[in-house]
């Protein structure tokens, strides 16, 4: 990590030796995203901070562990359906809960069906596409979600 901060600022310093009107405009640019994204991000973490404290440790790592089986998949595939968060939160939150005993295959399930399958948004999808691609796309979206999650799972027992 420290690495990358000392990278990031060294680019950011030949960027303003370079054109230093263009790097002030990207700095405009990412603060205003930070600003956007701060929300959300706080609101995810705040309730994962909650969900951390009243779950068990124990808990987590039979609903979402290396032994939850097709029930962990579920309901990872579940949650990451029906949520709605942006993909800048999804990973700081899936290091929480991989820390806290949740598996990689099952956190690659949350995470792709995240991603690619939106409940919430299927009305909005289905006004621009139709119904039939939209749920098409989703159900496709959300088996390939499952078998990459499988892949990963074999995959991970074979390292």
């Amino acid at each position: 990590m420290k690495l990358l901060i000392i990278v990031t600022f060294i680019l950011l310093l030949l960027s303003l030796f370079l054109d230093k009107e263009r790097t002030k405009e990207a700095l405009r640019i990412a603060w205003n995203l930070l600003v956007n994204i701060l929300p959300s991000f706080l609101t995810i973490l705040i309730a994962v901070a909650f969900l951390l404290a009243l779950l068990p440790k124990e808990a987590l790592a039979r609903l979402l562990g290396e032994r939850s089986g097709a029930i962990g998949f579920v309901i990872a595939a579940l949650l990451g359906s029906i949520s709605l968060i942006p993909g800048i939160v999804a990973y700081p939150l899936s290091s929480v809960l991989i820390k806290n005993g949740a598996a990689y295959p099952i956190i690659a399930v949350f995470i792709t069906t995240l991603m690619m399958v939106v409940i919430v948004t299927l009305p909005l999808e289905q006004k621009f596409f139709g119904f039939k691609v939209a749920l098409v796309r989703n159900i496709l979206s959300f088996i390939g979600a499952v078998l990459i999650g499988l892949l990963i799972a074999f995959v991970w027992r074979m390292i």
